[in-house]
């Protein structure tokens, strides 16, 4: 099914966006305004993600849903002795934010977890700096006893001044007899002290495992503590203890309060495990969830599949939870240089030879098998593949399963697409491939991608959003956290300016008007999700899912974009986050 693009709004209608009324040519959209409004929201722009009405003066609300959407004077003939009137005071009113791709369940670890980001998020710049925050965290925090272990995450050797991973004894120092286990920014590697290794049972003469790597001393056989892919994740599974109840119930709370933050009111789980899908659900019986929670368990890690034949699995939320299909993980990362690619990287990694392309997770036959698996049971598959040789194996497996089974339309995903290349867009519009794209790499890691990982001509066609838009096919953009915090003002700016943390454009014909990028993180974003028809606009009949800004992003300066707050989160007409 072809991915086309909601026509742009004509003339007209950019102007009634910019002013906030109803555009001439589009009445108020109204649902028997005979019944009082719940709620009534005016006074400040309202931009609604709908193109046949893309400004208005005022929504009304009822029973949770956007009952009117049109002029001022219109929407107050709604107002009832019981109906809350809401005055903006000159700030924008938008759609809740939709997260395209996230892992709500890490970042419930994020959250309990040493801060270990360089700037602008965290203070890490320095395998130093590192070491004195490991040590204030192991002094202050409650889950170190609790864990017997001392998490960090977020670390970036790209961002540190020594341009590499911590070592073994560079945590060591930092503790001798505690496990101590810190994440790398983009999750796909970790760096474990003597005591983390023994535990997770690594050493001399441990292999590597099918997709992972062990990092070894120069001239030995002896870890040095860094684990990539697979390795780290087999580790980290050993060494995290399972948590009781109440630990995880504080962990996702953490978590979705974060969320709720930068203005997301439904997000997504990539990736889930039993384990986390059966917390999630416990958070949704008890009447915890504020947000949609949409989980996609690892094909992988499934177990007997049961869980996808359950009351969960379902396009219909069950006390804000649902699942909505299945993540299959086909490489690694760019940044960390795991990205599967078709030519080398850039400068290779130390150790690795000059051809050094990376590598991928699945062998061809076996991603073939898992994808027909999930079209035969018609479940949506959100694919990670950054690396080109990754996303030649996501198309040849969807085409595979699409001729083995036919039919309706399922909506695979493209996770991250870093690196695709622009004849490879032509195929995923042909095979209803869906990019979810991660443009915020261009100022996270932007300047590391042009300078070593992929060279300047490759770095400056990452998730090139430019040839999808001139293809006329619809994108998302996101986050990744915990890979980065869940900041949806972040998305925005970096999928509008494409600026890196030197203040280089990176790629400026993939640059995109700020509209389209709020598309991306609502409209775009629900579709993605088969969610179109009740979010990711204003438009009646749709949930009351908002979100209030401090500006308005269509008409303050591009520049400034990375400036914007969030005010307030919105669900169903409840405030779910109000900014202090």
């Amino acid at each position: 099914m072809k991915q086309r693009i909601l026509a742009l709004a004509t003339a007209s209608a950019l102007a009634g966006l910019v002013t906030g009324c109803a555009s001439p040519g589009h009445p108020a959209s109204m649902a028997n305004p005979a019944v009082a409004a719940d709620s009534i929201y005016l006074g400040g722009p309202i931009l609604t993600m709908n193109d046949a009405q893309p400004g208005a003066e005022a929504v009304a609300v009822r029973a949770g849903r956007i009952a009117a959407v049109g002029s001022r004077a219109d929407m107050l003939k709604m107002q009832g002795a019981g109906t809350r009137v809401v005055d903006l005071q000159g700030k924008t009113l938008l759609p809740g934010f939709v997260d395209p791709h996230s892992h709500l369940s890490a970042v419930g670890m994020q959250a309990v977890s040493a801060n270990m980001l360089p700037s602008p998020d965290g203070n890490n710049d320095s395998v130093a700096q590192l070491q004195d925050n490991l040590r204030r965290h192991m002094q202050t925090s409650t889950e170190v006893k609790e864990l017997g272990l001392v998490l960090g995450f977020g670390y970036d050797d790209s961002q540190l001044k020594e341009q590499r991973h911590p070592t073994r004894e560079e945590l060591d120092a930092v503790s001798s007899t505690v496990p101590v286990l810190i994440m790398h920014q983009s999750g796909h590697f970790g760096v474990l002290n003597s005591a983390a290794l023994k535990k997770a049972g690594i050493n001399a003469g441990t292999p590597n495992p099918p997709g992972g790597v062990i990092g070894r001393k120069a001239g030995s056989q002896e870890p040095n503590g860094l684990l990539e892919e697979n390795a780290f994740f087999g580790a980290a599974m050993r060494l995290v203890p399972k948590l009781n109840e109440v630990q995880a119930a504080g962990w996702l709370a953490k978590a979705q309060e974060l969320y709720l933050q930068y203005g997301y009111t439904t997000v997504q789980d990539g990736r889930s495990s039993p384990s986390n899908i059966a917390e999630v659900i416990r958070a949704s019986k008890a009447g915890l969830l504020k947000m949609d929670v949409v989980s996609y368990p690892d094909i992988l890690g499934m177990g007997d599949g049961k869980v996808m034949d359950g009351p969960y699995y379902s396009r219909n939320y069950t006390g804000h939870f649902r699942i909505g299909g299945v993540k299959m993980t086909l490489d690694g990362s760019p940044q960390g240089k795991t990205a599967w690619l078709t030519r080398p990287y850039y400068k290779a990694p130390a150790g690795k030879p000059a051809d050094y392309a990376g590598y991928g997770v699945l062998p061809t036959d076996k991603a073939n098998d898992l994808m027909s698996q999930a079209f035969q049971k018609g479940w949506q598959v959100l694919a990670h593949a950054n690396g080109d040789a990754a996303i030649d194996q996501l198309i040849g497996a969807v085409r595979v399963a699409s001729e083995r089974f036919p039919g309706s339309d399922r909506r695979p995903v493209l996770i991250h697409g870093q690196t695709l290349r622009q004849d490879q867009v032509a195929q995923l519009d042909a095979l209803g491939i869906f990019p979810s794209l991660f443009p915020m790499h261009t100022f996270y890691w932007g300047d590391w991608h042009r300078d070593s990982v992929l060279g300047p001509e490759r770095a400056e066609n990452i998730s090139p959003t430019g040839w999808l838009l001139a293809r006329g096919m619809r994108f998302t953009s996101h986050h990744d956290a915990p890979v980065a915090l869940p900041s949806s003002i972040r998305v925005l700016a970096a999928t509008v300016n494409r600026t890196t943390r030197s203040g280089r454009v990176l790629g400026a014909e993939h640059r995109v008007e700020p509209l389209t990028a709020l598309k991306s993180l609502t409209l775009w974003a629900a579709y993605q999700h088969f969610e179109e028809n009740s979010k990711g606009s204003i438009e009646p009949g749709k949930l009351a899912d908002f979100v209030v800004l401090s500006d308005n992003p269509v008409t303050m300066p591009r520049n400034q974009l990375s400036t914007l707050k969030v005010l307030q989160t919105i669900k169903e007409d409840k405030n779910v986050y109000q900014a202090p």
